[in-house]
């Protein structure tokens, strides 16, 4: 099969504008929808920013250059993308521990993995990532985001160690220091989210309490002479705006980059399942679909320059990808507007970004953490199969008191040993040895495919009689029925339903073929598929098994037995 980059490759922003199917309906509801979702942006970006352990300007910038890239490279009409919560506890682990430069080439190094996945078309395969490992991660993420908070929620002025158990050592060291005023406001800022969430889906609440607290601070500061902790106390800098930011090239060295690869696969991987996730969402309320190796390319693209301008990995958020659908987004040009008016606010109201209260961000981010967390998918799960209910929570575990980066190897090498076990429970070996009835309604089994008979099996023939896939997970299982067999003079290994065979799975038979060979026994396969034909051919499966030994349907290989047994 040939490969052909144009179908790997095909944002929709392109497709939309080659097929001339834009037009000024369109637009007009694109253009509302863009500066809805750039509004609702805006808190989430300056939040995630600060609570990512970088600056609030870090945040707008990914918002703004990330956001155009991905829709402007990505495969759907409607993913809006920016920094989200789930990067908030590695960004701000590279950032303590490698620094700026080490998350700037790491999130480069985490672009490069992407576009490698959607060129080697691997946006199918996140699709089968178990839902416990995806709920395990989000949950998680959502309680280590939830504690990296407690302290602007209540005002606390002590340095919070890393980690989930440390920090909360911390905290219930300080209670007698927590700065009521402070959280008041955050309590505050959080009820308005809460209550505002029921009156109105169309302005968010999070830009509300921004706001609110925003002017309460200012208020009690100019006359009550109460100074709550703001934007401007931590980063005073902010004062005088920000000119945009000029492309900078990070010094590599192959040191840093091996100290980085695992925490940029980490990113990617972040990256793709919770990009592919919101594209999937976004396909089921609208009915389009979405092109996930295009998806994985654009994500690429967007964190391979994003870092370049000093902004932070990013991916497709789910919240504003549906408050774009909600407000008439129709295409990728919503989400390039929704950049362009972060980047407005950028030029020209920044230096007012200063009098936001880090409670009420910390408000925001507690309420985003509540969304993420997904408690009651969490607890619907830990009703299932004992293994997926094992899987979620060591993956959840693992998130909150190790690292995310831990989690994630170990949520994927569950999820592999996870399906090896059930397919493994899926494919069955069977020796038939007697007259067995066998349903056959298939031409390749039968010659009269209407014909249903038994089996007449001659005394000295074993039919072993393999359904499901023949792959590394059943190394053992012929062992087990060999030591069992007494007089047997020809082994008839039926494969009709394999419908693909492993590297592995192709040494088990040769090693079950050699064994049967110095026992005197011949072997003859049956009713193997072209696919799985071809790959023994290629393996060299001939020199053990001589071509007339390999036969279509069971019918041919009874009788070559028979011959078998005559010489």
């Amino acid at each position: 099969m040939k490969y052909h980059f144009s179908e790997v490759f095909r944002p929709k922003f392109f497709e939309l504008f080659k097929k001339g199917k834009y037009n000024k309906q369109l637009f007009v509801s694109d253009l509302i929808a863009g500066i809805i979702v750039g509004i609702i942006a805006l808190p989430l970006a300056i939040a995630f920013g600060i609570a990512s352990g970088v600056s609030p300007q870090q945040g707008l910038i990914t918002a703004i250059v990330a956001g155009f890239l991905i829709s402007f490279f990505g495969g759907s009409n409607f993913l809006i993308g920016g920094p989200t919560g789930a990067f908030i506890v590695i960004v701000a682990g590279i950032v303590s521990q490698y620094g700026m430069q080490g998350l700037i080439i790491a999130s480069i190094m985490a672009g490069i993995i992407l576009v490698a996945m959607g060129l080697l078309k691997m946006g199918g395969v996140f699709k089968f990532i178990p839902y416990p490992i995806v709920v395990g991660f989000t949950s998680g993420i959502a309680v280590t985001i939830f504690s990296t908070q407690m302290k602007d929620f209540f005002g606390l002025t002590v340095d919070v160690p890393a980690g989930f158990l440390p920090q909360w050592g911390c905290y219930l060291s300080n209670l007698g220091n927590i700065n009521w005023i402070e959280a008041a406001s955050s309590i505050v800022c959080l009820l308005l989210i809460i209550v505002w969430g029921r009156f109105s889906k169309k302005i968010p609440g999070s830009l509300i309490a921004l706001i609110a607290g925003t002017v309460a601070s200012v208020l009690l500061d100019r006359f009550g002479g109460i100074h709550l902790a703001t934007i401007g106390s931590k980063f005073p800098e902010l004062a005088g705006g920000l000119p945009l930011p000029k492309p900078v090239v990070p010094e590599m060295s192959l040191e840093v980059i091996g100290n980085l690869v695992s925490p940029a696969f980490t990113i990617a991987i972040l990256c793709a399942i919770e990009s592919l996730l919101a594209a999937m969402v976004a396909d089921g309320v609208t009915g389009k679909h979405h092109n996930a190796n295009t998806e994985l390319i654009g994500q690429g693209i967007a964190n391979i320059v994003t870092p370049l301008f000093g902004g932070i990995p990013a991916t497709g958020a789910i919240a504003r990808t549906m408050a774009s659908i909600n407000n008439g987004g129709k295409t990728p040009v919503t989400g390039i507007i929704h950049a362009i008016v972060l980047l407005l606010i950028y030029l020209f109201l920044m230096p007012y970004a200063v009098y936001i209260p880090l409670s009420a961000l910390a408000a925001i981010l507690v309420m985003v953490a509540y969304n993420m967390s997904e408690w009651r998918t969490f607890k619907y799960l830990l009703r299932g199969d004992w293994a997926d209910v094992a899987v979620l929570l060591i993956t959840f575990f693992l998130t909150v008191i190790v690292d995310l980066t831990v989690a994630i190897e170990v949520g994927l090498l569950l999820a592999i040993v996870l399906f090896v076990r059930r397919v493994m429970q899926t494919t069955t070996i069977e020796v038939l040895d007697a007259e067995h009835r066998v349903s056959s309604s298939s031409q390749e089994e039968t010659v009269n495919p209407e014909d249903t008979q038994y089996l007449d099996i001659p005394e000295g023939v074993d039919v072993y009689e393999i359904n499901g896939p023949f792959f590394f997970g059943l190394a053992s299982r012929f062992e087990e029925f060999e030591d069992k067999r007494r007089n047997v003079k020809v082994r008839i290994i039926r494969m009709r339903k394999v419908p693909f065979i492993d590297s592995t799975g192709i040494n088990n038979l040769k090693n079950l073929i050699d064994r049967s060979h110095r026992r005197g026994i011949k072997v003859i396969l049956s009713g193997v598929n072209e696919q799985v034909r071809s790959s023994l051919l290629a393996f060299g499966i001939d020199k053990l098994v001589p071509e007339s030994s390999i036969q279509p349907h069971i019918t041919p290989a009874l009788q070559k037995a028979r011959e078998l047994l005559k010489q």
